[in-house]
């Protein structure tokens, strides 16, 4: 890697590099570029494209209507409460 592609690199992510961690970070970009060109000669021909190895599945549960919380009991743990509504700070002048 030249010192330009560092610098280019470095103004994308946003990041100020020393001179030091130019270096070094040069250097193992240049190893990840070389596994890249590794993997473009596997030929997969024959490997139909995927968006993931395995099925994805939704592991949240199922939306159920239950019944809310009671009013008293929401406000319970409130710091400051005034007419059965929380009380907070104003935040717009």
């Amino acid at each position: 890697m030249s010192d330009f592609d560092i610098h280019y690199v470095a103004n994308l992510a946003r990041v100020a590099l020393t001179p030091d961690e130019e270096q070094r970070l040069g250097g193992q970009l240049q190893n990840i570029l070389g596994y890249i060109e590794k993997l473009k000669e596997v030929d997969v021909s024959g490997v139909e494209p995927t968006a993931h190895a395995f099925p994805v599945v939704n592991v949240l549960r199922q939306d159920v209507v239950t019944g809310s919380l009671p009013h008293d009991e929401a406000l319970r743990n409130a710091p400051a409460k005034a007419g059965g509504l929380f009380v907070v700070p104003k935040v717009v002048e």
